[in-house]
């Protein structure tokens, strides 16, 4: 897919621009993952980046990545889907503020850094 391989070739901004993922409610709630890769796969699959075990989550749920400073996210084909403010999108640059709904869980993405990736064993 086209927009997968932009994802892929985009490059990551220098750790004082990069954003940070957080998961505001559900199961893993307060765990942080910085986004310091030019795309990032969260899911339940073994092959995924951020491997979060929760059943309304897919395998490969969703992609994270960069165009130019800002970061974006792409469903990956997921069953529930991947809602931005309450729309369910394919594809979307997001902003400060943004809430992301995948399953049961609430994310959010600030721009600041952070000081390397939280375990979620």
């Amino acid at each position: 897919m086209a927009s997968e391989s932009r994802a892929i070739e985009s490059t990551v901004p220098p750790a004082a621009q990069r954003a940070l993922l957080r998961i505001e409610s559900g199961f893993y709630e307060g765990l942080e993952w910085e986004l310091d890769r030019p795309s990032t796969v969260i899911g339940r699959g073994r092959n995924a980046d951020l491997v979060l075990n929760e059943a309304t989550i897919s395998r490969a749920h969703a992609l994270f990545g960069y165009e130019g400073p800002r970061v974006f996210v792409q469903d990956l084909g997921s069953t529930n889907g991947t809602l931005v403010n309450g729309v369910r999108e394919h594809r979307k640059l997001l902003n400060q503020g943004d809430e992301l709904r995948m399953g049961k869980l609430l994310l959010r993405i600030r721009p600041e850094a952070a000081k390397g990736n939280a375990s979620h064993a």
